[in-house]
């Protein structure tokens, strides 16, 4: 299962995410829900970098993990692309099921 965490602030602002795991819905190379998740995330973090002038962390430990986080204010064009990303996993759960996508929210 692929464990999702939204960071958010006090104005529940999204601030950052945590994605780890595998979804396991098929074979390695087979595995839509594995290769949509990772297209979203992937393609926020270099929106996030290559559009905007935030300040940001990036932990990519191993394979299925990554830890964004905003380190500076954050830009309008940032809060669209997290609330964008939050839209499409939330889809890809709602579509496939929280036994592959499971989504947590942490406030910080």
């Amino acid at each position: 299962m692929i464990d999702v965490t939204f960071f958010k602030n006090s104005n529940e602002e999204f601030t950052g995410f945590r994605f780890s795991g595998h979804a396991d819905f098929a074979d390695r190379g087979e595995d839509v829900v594995c290769a949509g998740v990772s297209a979203l995330v992937f393609n926020t973090v270099n929106s996030i970098e290559a559009l905007t002038e935030d300040h940001t962390k990036l932990d990519m430990k191993d394979e299925g993990f990554i830890d964004f986080r905003l380190t500076s204010d954050i830009s309008e064009a940032t809060r669209i692309l997290l609330k964008s990303l939050y839209i499409g996993v939330s889809g890809i759960s709602e579509d496939y099921g929280t036994d592959f996508v499971k989504i947590h929210f942490k406030e910080v």
